[in-house]
Protein backbone atom coordinates (compact mmCIF):
# COMPACT_ATOMS: atom_id res chain seq x y z
CA UNK A 1 0.00 0.00 0.00
CA UNK A 2 1.40 3.20 -0.98
CA UNK A 3 1.45 6.15 1.43
CA UNK A 4 0.47 8.61 -1.58
CA UNK A 5 -2.71 8.38 -2.48
CA UNK A 6 -3.39 7.74 -6.54
CA UNK A 7 -4.75 11.23 -6.93
CA UNK A 8 -2.21 12.95 -5.62
CA UNK A 9 0.60 10.81 -7.64
CA UNK A 10 -0.69 11.96 -10.29
CA UNK A 11 -0.28 15.42 -9.45
CA UNK A 12 3.10 15.14 -8.36
CA UNK A 13 3.74 12.88 -12.11
CA UNK A 14 2.93 16.36 -12.98
CA UNK A 15 5.26 18.82 -11.34
CA UNK A 16 7.79 16.60 -11.44
CA UNK A 17 7.64 15.50 -15.56
CA UNK A 18 9.79 18.51 -16.60
CA UNK A 19 12.64 18.28 -14.19
CA UNK A 20 16.01 19.30 -16.35
CA UNK A 21 18.38 17.12 -14.66
CA UNK A 22 17.54 13.93 -12.21
CA UNK A 23 18.06 14.53 -8.21
CA UNK A 24 19.35 11.63 -5.64
CA UNK A 25 17.61 11.57 -2.60
CA UNK A 26 20.16 10.43 0.32
CA UNK A 27 18.36 8.78 3.23
CA UNK A 28 19.32 8.04 6.92
CA UNK A 29 17.48 6.20 8.62
CA UNK A 30 18.15 2.92 11.08
CA UNK A 31 15.96 -0.19 12.54
CA UNK A 32 15.41 0.90 15.81
CA UNK A 33 14.07 3.32 17.97
CA UNK A 34 12.93 5.87 15.33
CA UNK A 35 10.34 7.59 15.20
CA UNK A 36 8.79 7.51 11.51
CA UNK A 37 11.56 6.19 10.08
CA UNK A 38 9.82 3.42 8.40
CA UNK A 39 7.20 5.33 7.46
CA UNK A 40 9.60 8.12 5.84
CA UNK A 41 11.40 5.37 3.98
CA UNK A 42 8.18 4.33 2.67
CA UNK A 43 7.11 8.05 1.50
CA UNK A 44 10.37 8.39 0.13
CA UNK A 45 10.46 4.91 -2.04
CA UNK A 46 6.57 5.69 -3.31
CA UNK A 47 8.24 9.32 -4.72
CA UNK A 48 10.67 8.16 -6.02
CA UNK A 49 8.72 5.57 -7.99
CA UNK A 50 6.55 8.29 -9.81
CA UNK A 51 9.74 10.03 -11.93
CA UNK A 52 12.35 8.07 -13.50
CA UNK A 53 14.36 11.33 -12.58
CA UNK A 54 14.72 10.70 -9.08
CA UNK A 55 16.68 8.17 -7.63
CA UNK A 56 16.59 7.14 -3.52
CA UNK A 57 19.93 5.61 -2.16
CA UNK A 58 19.18 4.47 2.00
CA UNK A 59 22.07 3.89 4.26
CA UNK A 60 21.83 2.92 8.02
CA UNK A 61 22.64 5.51 10.29
CA UNK A 62 24.70 3.03 12.46
CA UNK A 63 26.38 0.89 10.08
CA UNK A 64 26.94 3.13 7.47
CA UNK A 65 29.84 6.11 9.45
CA UNK A 66 31.54 6.96 6.42
CA UNK A 67 28.48 7.77 4.48
CA UNK A 68 26.94 9.77 7.68
CA UNK A 69 30.23 11.31 7.53
CA UNK A 70 30.18 12.32 4.01
CA UNK A 71 26.93 13.70 4.47
CA UNK A 72 27.18 15.31 7.52
CA UNK A 73 23.82 13.82 8.83
CA UNK A 74 23.59 14.35 12.49
CA UNK A 75 20.21 12.80 13.14
CA UNK A 76 17.71 10.00 11.60
CA UNK A 77 15.67 9.75 9.82
CA UNK A 78 17.56 12.46 7.18
CA UNK A 79 16.99 12.67 3.55
CA UNK A 80 19.29 14.83 1.41
CA UNK A 81 17.96 16.28 -1.95
CA UNK A 82 20.82 16.87 -4.39
CA UNK A 83 22.14 16.19 -7.88
CA UNK A 84 26.20 16.65 -8.77
CA UNK A 85 26.41 19.56 -6.14
CA UNK A 86 25.34 19.47 -2.64
CA UNK A 87 23.36 22.39 -1.63
CA UNK A 88 22.85 22.24 1.67
CA UNK A 89 19.36 20.86 2.06
CA UNK A 90 18.45 18.41 4.56
CA UNK A 91 15.13 16.91 5.88
CA UNK A 92 15.05 15.46 9.44
CA UNK A 93 11.94 13.62 10.50
CA UNK A 94 9.48 12.87 8.16
CA UNK A 95 8.52 14.83 5.22
CA UNK A 96 5.01 14.64 5.21
CA UNK A 97 2.30 17.44 5.25
CA UNK A 98 3.38 20.95 4.62
CA UNK A 99 6.93 19.08 4.33
CA UNK A 100 6.10 17.01 1.52
CA UNK A 101 5.30 19.83 -0.57
CA UNK A 102 8.82 21.69 0.64
CA UNK A 103 10.84 18.46 -0.04
CA UNK A 104 8.85 18.90 -3.86
CA UNK A 105 9.92 22.51 -4.54
CA UNK A 106 13.63 21.17 -3.15
CA UNK A 107 13.49 18.23 -5.77
CA UNK A 108 12.56 20.73 -8.44
CA UNK A 109 14.71 23.52 -7.11
CA UNK A 110 17.95 21.26 -7.15
CA UNK A 111 17.04 19.71 -10.34
CA UNK A 112 17.05 23.11 -12.18
CA UNK A 113 20.24 24.87 -10.25
CA UNK A 114 18.76 27.59 -9.29
CA UNK A 115 15.72 28.91 -6.84
CA UNK A 116 13.15 31.04 -6.77
CA UNK A 117 14.55 33.53 -4.17
CA UNK A 118 14.63 37.44 -5.51
CA UNK A 119 17.22 38.85 -6.72
CA UNK A 120 17.30 41.32 -3.56
CA UNK A 121 17.46 38.46 -1.46
CA UNK A 122 19.94 36.40 -3.45
CA UNK A 123 21.82 39.55 -3.63
CA UNK A 124 22.17 39.93 -0.02
CA UNK A 125 23.03 36.22 0.34
CA UNK A 126 26.40 36.95 -1.99
CA UNK A 127 27.43 39.81 0.48
CA UNK A 128 27.74 37.32 3.20
CA UNK A 129 31.15 37.18 4.25
CA UNK A 130 31.07 34.35 6.58
CA UNK A 131 29.31 30.65 6.75
CA UNK A 132 25.62 30.78 7.86
CA UNK A 133 24.03 27.68 9.92
CA UNK A 134 20.23 27.66 9.24
CA UNK A 135 17.88 25.54 10.41
CA UNK A 136 14.41 25.50 10.13
CA UNK A 137 12.44 23.95 12.72
CA UNK A 138 8.15 22.56 12.63
CA UNK A 139 6.32 20.49 14.66
CA UNK A 140 3.07 18.18 13.82
CA UNK A 141 0.46 20.23 15.43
Amino acid sequence: MSLIREQDAAEICKRLENMPTPVRLIHFTQELNVEYGRETRELLQDLTALSDKLTLEVYDFLLDKEKVADYAADKVPATIVRNGKDYGIRFYGIPAGYEFSALLDAILDVSRGTSELSEASKEKLRALSVPIHLEVLVTPT
